[in-house]
């Protein structure tokens, strides 16, 4: 995957340096939005923490405070975003998702079906240092049933690695069992295989289900499962057949019709933009018959826009 983003680390880059114009260009009356804008995201999230550290020597000032009370609305969100480090930037979220009035659980699915487990193991061990919590007690304090079952096995990141040859045969017919050949559906048997197996396995026992059946697995799910349960099984059999894939249609979805989910928005745009954005960006194009370009200048506006325009990198009309 490495190599896939598109914003990547800057040459010659100068901490110093991009700690002066950033200064500059909130000093005094009016704020230099758009210099804010082309630095940083012309700057990888390893040396925004570079010019986070430069600026605190020189102006003994945060530089995330001082963009907060200089920017507004979602672009500062997108900003200060942009300056939280990867892991950091997942916690967050999570905690945002469990910890405000209601609970996130779109949030809390995208991010735990998607990570690597080793990710999922950074997360745990940082939201414990961060917040003094266990994720998982606040996970399952917040969610109940099938769905906090599902999400507890995802937060144990213990996905087997690789395919297991003996297993894809009696895994694809235990799922037939469990849900199209049973009356009700034995939703425990969905959450142990798909929670427990890699990503490259579960294609091979879909391709399997769907011989056994004549059904895709996900339209098993559709119709054996229901709410969040359904959701969570749903994302991750999405990202098992493709993680670009699933974040392609998750931006579509937080686009499409009237009004537009900008915390998803900014969730994957951020979180992607140095990971899979130019394979995100092509499934778009070949999934919606438009691209991710011209949906987000349809759907924003102002430095939020232009923002989101340099974090997607290019039109692939």
């Amino acid at each position: 995957m490495a190599g896939r983003g598109t914003v990547k680390a800057h040459g010659g880059f100068n901490a110093n340096n991009d700690a002066e114009v950033l200064f500059k260009a909130m000093k005094g009356l009016g704020t230099d939005e758009d210099a804010i804008l082309q630095l940083l995201i012309a700057r990888s999230n390893a040396q925004r923490q570079e010019i986070k550290a430069a600026f605190k020597t020189l102006h003994g000032n945060d530089l995330v405070d001082n963009l907060k009370s200089e920017l507004g609305g979602k672009f500062e969100s997108l900003i200060v975003a942009l300056m939280t480090p990867p892991i950091m930037y997942d916690v967050t979220c999570l905690r945002d998702a469990i910890k405000g009035a209601g609970t996130d659980e779109k949030g809390l699915i995208e991010i735990l079906a998607s990570r690597l487990p080793n990710e999922v193991n950074e997360i745990k061990s940082l939201y414990k240092r961060e917040h003094n919590d266990d994720l998982e007690k606040d996970v399952t304090g917040d969610t109940g049933g099938n769905f906090s079952r599902m999400l507890v096995v995802l937060l144990q990141a213990s996905r087997q690695q690789g395919i297991q040859e003996d297993l894809i045969q009696s895994d694809a017919q235990a799922l037939l069992a469990a849900g199209e050949q049973k009356y009700g559906t034995d939703e425990g048997q969905f959450i142990t295989i798909l929670g427990n197996r890699s990503n490259a396995h579960l294609r091979r026992v879909f391709e399997e289900y769907r011989k056994l059946s004549g059904y895709e697995i996900e339209e098993s799910i559709q119709r054996e499962t229901s709410g969040t349960l359904q959701e969570v099984l749903l994302a991750v059999v999405k990202c098992a057949r493709s993680v670009p894939g699933y974040f392609a249609e998750s931006l579509y979805n937080a686009m499409k019709g009237a009004g537009t989910d900008d915390q998803k928005l900014i969730r994957i745009m951020v979180s992607r933009s140095e990971v899979d954005m130019m394979d995100i960006r092509a499934e778009f194009r070949k999934r919606f018959a438009t691209s991710l370009h011209k949906t987000i200048q349809g759907d924003t506006s102002g430095d939020y826009r232009k923002a989101l325009l340099l974090l997607c990198g290019g039109d692939d009309a």
